[in-house]
């Protein structure tokens, strides 16, 4: 391989290639102390040089590794668009046209994740590396709110390449009047040290670069819910951060709940959380393996065949008695393996077990069960087995003989670490590292895959992808963007701490990752919906184009038709006192003159005239409003509650006693013309009432479209039944 230096002079090192050496994992040596360098250079070998930042990250992002295939671009357009980026980089270093650099990449941001296509590329590491180098300015503006886009594109690759750029921490500490001053790359290392060492938090035992190997290991007895997502995305991150990679395995041990239809649900939402995996394999692949060991292990007197009733079993366990049947001779526990492996009467009536510890304090050490008997069919491979392995005894197995190096799984399991190192160790197989990380808690949020799956058995969902299900398919057809979920998991972490979360963070980045693009829309709520007719309004109908987002043209046009008459909602037409001045968003001005009401008080009818060359700082209701046409479409927005009445469900709580009666809402309503054209998953924002995602588009005038209402992180406000 050929031998290549970076030289570049001490106090003014090149952030932006050390920063793109890094994240590449380019074999580059860093070299600071030539005093003869002036630029930045590369040194090769044989002599040859090249030299200047722009050069240098165009060459690096060229000769990136396959893991980085557009690191400079998909093709010529994109490496062009790349060029203008490294160009107007330099621009973050002239004070005067600092902020203005900040809030044209910050619009630039409002509709993107990337500067360039949809991954990370050379022209994100010059701007953030320019950005990360200027100190306490970029840092002021990131604590404020000013460049919202900016600041979580910023924090976004701070926190996925966390690791890299935490080397580049060592060159960003400038001379500033003398004084050091840390930059964000600096502070970023700051926040990913704990007091262990120094170490980043996040860092994987004994991992090496380029030769760490992941597994993401569902049950397919359900469909992947945000619990699952957290352990999927944490895989995808050590993978992506050690140039590793992931195994999708099915842990499909147990027929009685497992099916074809969740394997492909699973996939699908692996897919949907853009997990990147090597292949897919199955537990299954490897029982006729897992049975050897089995015996392997009953021959050499590490397990024995036990026939005692289960609850007799579970009562030994907990008080610490040997089982009678511990002392077996091989030949007996080899002649019942034989009856369980042909699921006879007899040999229905036993388990394997390890034969571990019985007094040992952690209960998980206590001769665990390690093999059952089943005879029901496997979904995969039907009735050629009567017996399955038990999670406790086929994931260290499989775990070590697919070469995975780090085997992530929730603190829940912390008590059968010690097992699954010890059955490895029988076993005689590649010892695994275990990293632990907390459950993901939520409120008021079962994730328990058996409670669940009760909700769909007893009808009070639509299934598993019902918008008031945690599942993957739940939250994102209620409207979650799956880069908010990435992100909220990715700004937890791989803590150990367990906290019971609310839903409100999570919205709130959902929030800030919509608001900036999705298109404004009008709907007027039917039931006891007003009539206000302008005297002075067009005699005929008349239409306009409007912009469909004010601050994002990429959201295009809608045409909106102005008549005589328009509608009202009826909380807003009871507010409206006569000779009151209102404003008609999108319109202008209008003065009430005539409020008609029914024998209860109710506003029936309003009647007044245009002031167009009002102004509308002057009036207190800005009104949303639609035109009386026979175009305006039928809807029906819906809202949704929590499923339980409990903030926390404790596992030997029974479900039925908290369900919440009320947790789905629908209510009639208008919308304006131009939602015809929406599609199935599409988002907006209906004026004064908030953001919506479409379930069912228009099909034709009688059918309305269905919009589910998406929470936007504000305090939430309990369903009422009126």
């Amino acid at each position: 391989m050929e031998r290549i230096k970076l030289s570049f002079p001490a106090d003014t090192p090149p952030l932006s290639v050390i920063a793109a050496l890094h994240i590449s994992s380019s074999p580059v040596t860093i070299d600071s102390s030539s005093a003869a360098t002036t630029v930045p250079t590369l040194v090769f070998s044989d002599g040859r040089k090249l030299s200047g930042t722009p050069v240098l990250l165009r060459y690096v992002a060229r000769s990136a590794p396959s893991l980085l295939p557009d690191f400079y671009g998909r093709d010529a357009f994109e490496s062009s668009q790349i060029d203008e980026w490294l160009d107007y980089a330099s621009v973050f270093s002239s004070g005067s046209e600092f902020e203005n650099a900040c809030s044209r990449v910050d619009n630039y941001l409002q509709s993107s994740t990337f500067l360039v296509g949809y991954s990370l590329t050379i022209a994100d590491v010059a701007v953030w590396s320019a950005l990360s180098g200027s100190g306490p300015r970029w840092e002021s503006l990131r604590k404020s709110k000013k460049y919202q886009n900016l600041v979580r594109w910023f924090n976004s690759i701070s926190l996925e390449y966390a690791e890299p750029l935490s080397k580049v921490a060592a060159y960003t500490v400038k001379k500033v009047s003398g004084k050091p001053v840390a930059t964000a790359s600096s502070k970023q290392a700051d926040a990913n040290n704990n007091d262990k060492g120094g170490k980043p938090e996040v860092d994987l035992p004994g991992a090496v670069m380029g030769k760490v190997r992941l597994r993401f290991a569902p049950e397919p007895s359900g469909y992947l819910h945000i619990g699952h997502a957290k352990a999927a995305l944490l895989n995808k991150y050590f993978a992506e951060r050690y140039r590793g990679e992931v195994i999708v395995r099915f842990d499909d041990t147990n027929p009685a709940k497992e099916s074809n239809e969740f394997v492909d649900n699973l996939v699908k939402d692996i897919g949907t959380l853009g997990i990147k995996y090597e292949r897919v394999t199955y537990t299954s692949d490897y029982f006729s393996e897992l049975m050897s060991m089995a015996e392997k292990l009953m021959r050499e007197g590490k397990a024995y065949v036990d026939d005692t009733p289960r609850e007799q079993m579970q009562k030994e366990r907990m008080d610490g008695i040997d089982s009678k049947c511990r002392s077996h001779s091989v030949e007996e526990n080899l002649n019942l393996w034989k009856e369980m492996i042909e699921g006879s009467v007899r040999g229905l009536q036993c388990c394997v077990r390890g034969k571990l510890d019985m007094q040992d304090p952690n209960k998980a050490m206590r001769d665990p069960v390690y093999y059952r008997c089943n005879p029901m069919p496997h979904h995969r491979i039907g009735n050629k087995y009567k017996i399955y392995p038990t999670y406790d005894f086929a994931c260290p197995f499989v775990d070590s003989i697919e070469g995975i190096t780090h085997a992530l799984r929730s603190s829940e399991y912390h008590d059968r670490n010690a097992q699954y190192y010890k059955v490895l160790e029988d076993m005689g197989l590649r010892r695994v590292e275990i990293y632990e990380f907390s459950r993901l808690n939520l409120v008021y949020t079962l994730l328990s895959k058996r409670k669940l799956l009760w909700f769909v058995q007893q009808g009070l969902v639509g299934g598993w992808d019902d918008p008031r299900f945690p599942t993957v398919q739940g939250i994102v057809r209620r409207g979650l963007k799956i880069e908010a979920l990435i992100q909220f998991i990715l700004e937890q972490g791989a803590s150990k701490n367990l906290n019971l979360m609310e839903w409100d963070k999570l919205w709130s980045i959902n929030k800030k990752i919509i608001d900036p693009v999705c298109p404004r829309h009008t709907a007027v709520v039917e039931e006891r919906s007003v009539l206000l007719t302008l005297s002075d309004g067009p005699d005929e109908p008349f239409v306009r184009l409007i912009p469909k987002h004010k601050k994002f043209e990429g959201a295009g046009e809608k045409a909106t038709t102005f008549t005589k008459r328009i509608w009202l909602e009826g909380a807003d037409a009871s507010v409206i006192s006569v000779g009151e001045e209102v404003t008609l968003m999108d319109w202008g001005n209008a003065i009430v003159k005539e409020v008609t009401k029914d024998e209860e008080g109710r506003v029936t009818a309003l009647s007044g005239v245009l002031n167009l060359q009002g102004s509308v700082k002057t009036t207190k209701l800005k009104l949303t409003w639609l035109p009386e046409i026979n175009e305006l479409v039928k809807l029906t927005l819906t809202d949704f509650d929590y499923l339980i009445t409990k903030k926390k469900l404790e596992e030997d709580d029974e479900v039925a006693t908290f369900v919440n009666p009320y947790t789905k809402k629908e209510t009639l309503a208008l919308g304006d013309s131009n939602m015809r054209s929406l599609k199935s998953g599409d988002v907006i924002q209906l004026e004064r009432k908030g953001y919506y995602r479409c379930d069912v588009p228009f099909v034709k005038p009688s059918k309305p479209i269905v919009l589910f209402s998406i929470p936007d992180g504000r305090q939430h406000q309990p369903l009422t039944a009126k």
